[in-house]
């Protein structure tokens, strides 16, 4: 059933919107790539099973970065993917490098960026060498974090180094004054004597940013929630306490809670199928191994009497019956 919500957009801005039209030319281009292949079951069933793998969230596995980054859903489908397919790392309590991260995306996509991981890896261990151990839940929400709202990251590091050097990033120029001077922040002498920047202003900037930003945001109110306990913040710190905050999770709605990374019920039960199911098979194929002349050959447990060669002049038994047609 529609939403209202829905019902009250026009229909070119639900299109964009929900990017139909990006997945349209994905689907085209690989109908165009395909279609001597796609022409033996039809180009309705392709686009059905198309759409459903993009419902699924499996339209993303192996494919190139451009295409993983180019929708919020993709790249929380990408997020997923990530987790359900490595979370037994995780499960098994292994520490990984950040190479070693970098190497379990691109068995997802190939061309997945160095320099995306390693910003991840930062938010973990700040000034610590990058090859440090990582836990996995530590690296997913980290990860997932840089990932998922990397442009918007990109806007609030510039405005914080406008911060940082004294600069107002939401100074408005009055227009009666002669001098056109800026209504800013204390010299950067003064704004330098102590660490980061001032947590409440900062935060106006980011709600300001949230409004005009056409990129995806974690909610302002929650962003606020995150820096509520603090009167000053450098820019890691910021990320951190976006990585921990569980209201953004959850807003972002990719991952589970930070408790529950490692329990995943639909897939531990099809994993314990297919080991029940490999451990069946293991036990047929070995009892069928034990018995006498199984795979052509015969047990040997006892001796046997020894085989008699037939002589030229002894009959070759026949197994065959061939009668002349009448």
């Amino acid at each position: 059933m529609l939403s209202p919500e829905r019902l009250a957009l026009p229909d070119y801005e639900y299109l964009a919107q929900r990017h139909v039209l990006t997945y349209m030319e994905d689907a085209v281009c690989q109908l165009l790539e395909n279609k001597e292949d796609i022409s033996q079951y039809g180009i309705a069933r392709f686009f059905t099973e198309y759409f459903n793998s993009v419902c699924q969230g499996t339209h993303i596995l192996f494919r190139e970065f451009s295409f993983i980054q180019a929708t919020p859903h993709n790249r929380a489908s990408f997020l997923r993917a990530f987790w359900r397919c490595f979370r037994t790392v995780g499960k098994n309590g292994d520490l990984l490098t950040m190479r070693e991260y970098h190497c379990l995306l691109q068995l997802l996509c190939p061309d997945f960026p160095l320099e995306l991981t390693q910003k991840a890896a930062r938010i973990v261990l700040m000034d610590d060498a990058m090859d440090c151990l990582m836990s996995f839940s530590d690296f997913l929400l980290a990860f997932q974090i840089q990932f998922y709202y990397s442009e918007f990251l990109e806007s609030v590091a510039a405005i914080y180094q406008d911060l940082l050097s004294g600069k107002n990033p939401n100074t408005v120029i009055v227009p009666t004054s002669s001098s056109g001077q800026h209504r800013q922040r204390p010299a950067l002498g003064e704004a330098s004597t102590l660490e980061g920047v001032e947590a409440s202003l900062f935060c106006q900037c980011l709600e300001n940013l949230c409004d005009r930003h056409k990129y995806s945001c974690p909610p302002p109110a929650l962003v606020k929630e995150a820096l509520s306990d603090v009167q000053r913040l450098t820019f890691c710190g910021f990320l951190v306490a976006l990585s921990k905050h569980n209201g953004i999770n959850q807003a972002l709605g990719a991952l589970p809670d930070k408790g529950d990374l490692m329990h995943d019920p639909a897939m531990d039960a099809e994993l314990e199928r297919l080991v029940v199911r490999s451990r069946l098979h293991r036990t047929s194929r070995q009892h069928r191994a034990e018995e006498p002349g199984a795979f052509g050959f015969q047990r040997r447990d006892k001796p046997e009497a020894p085989e008699t060669v037939p002589s030229a002049s002894a009959p070759t038994p026949c197994l065959y019956r061939w009668e002349p047609r009448e």
